[in-house]
């Protein structure tokens, strides 16, 4: 295979390395029969900017390198195209990679993409943003939020503004009011939290936060019960542990659409990460296999 192919790199915070991986890159993808475009974004508004024109050229293949964030863009941007989208799992978490079997090591995650088999996998929305892990109301948008701040007004680690913000949330100890409506019901809650996953998480075991597919076509809606707040303090211990009790702690719903209704006009939406205002109503839906992504043969 001889082809040229762009390859959007989140170059910004974290990544001190990235001219010599850049490079490292481009002679692996090079031995493989791809010439590698490298291209580097230093700002969150850059990667989109670099995804955009690079679908614009109706490549063969866009690689994405990054954490979630990074891959969420550039998966927002492909969801609905024939090209198939490339990851290479640069961030600390990454969560989509790990649940498609991606490699998490630069060579095996080089060779997976040079392979190029490719699968379709589910995305979902919500008011038209597409996310590719997980959205959420509640605390955990007003955590983001308050790091954001921590980290541009006071000049602190990202996880350590983490830390200050969610100890800020919590003391606030804010709950929302929503209605949710799914396949014509609609119920009211009173809960600090509401997560809403493309395709269904483990909630329980070793394997908290892990999806067995990403195929399955449905939306997964958790929502947390009204608790106090050393409740909430406890069901965050029990979910770093794998020890959550859907009985006690939370409800569990699937859907392919629904709709959520909050008592503010806008509310704080978080989507693979990235936190923004949205107009209620917020209206999610599934999209199944919407994107075309290169996984190892194993998947699909």
């Amino acid at each position: 295979m001889s082809a040229i192919v762009p390859v959007i790199i989140n170059a910004g915070a974290g990544n001190p390395h990235v001219e010599d991986r850049s490079r490292s890159l481009s002679e692996l993808f090079l031995a493989g029969g791809i010439h590698a475009d490298v291209r580097l974004a230093r700002t969150g508004s850059d990667i989109d900017a670099l995804v955009r024109a690079a679908v614009n050229e109706h490549p063969p293949m866009l690689i994405a390198a990054g954490g979630d964030g990074t891959i969420s863009t550039a998966a927002a941007a492909l969801a609905g195209t024939d090209i198939p989208l490339g990851v290479l799992p640069f961030g600390t978490l990454n969560h989509f990679a790990k649940d498609l079997g991606v490699p998490l090591e630069l060579e095996a995650s080089v060779r997976n993409i040079i392979e190029n088999n490719v699968t379709a996998v589910d995305v979902a929305e919500v008011n038209g943003r597409v996310f590719i892990n997980n959205s959420s109301l509640g605390l955990y948008p007003d955590m983001v939020r308050d790091r954001e701040r921590q980290q541009s007004r006071l000049g602190r680690g990202k996880w350590h503004s983490f830390l200050w913000a969610s100890l800020s949330v919590l003391r606030r100890f804010p709950f929302l009011v929503v209605r949710i409506e799914v396949e014509s019901t609609k119920e009211d809650f009173v809960t600090p939290v509401v997560f809403i996953g493309n395709n269904e998480y483990q909630m329980q075991g070793f394997d908290i936060g892990a999806r067995e597919s990403l195929q399955g076509g449905v939306l997964s809606i958790y929502i947390v019960k009204k608790q106090r707040r050393a409740a909430l303090v406890r069901l965050s211990l029990a979910a770093l542990l794998g020890r959550l009790e859907q009985a006690r702690d939370f409800e569990a719903l699937t859907a392919t659409e629904l709709v959520i209704e909050t008592h503010r006009t806008r509310v704080l939406v978080s989507a693979d990460g990235e936190v923004q205002p949205m107009t209620s109503p917020l209206h999610y839906r599934i999209r199944p296999r919407a994107l075309r992504v290169i996984v190892p043969q194993k998947v699909g």
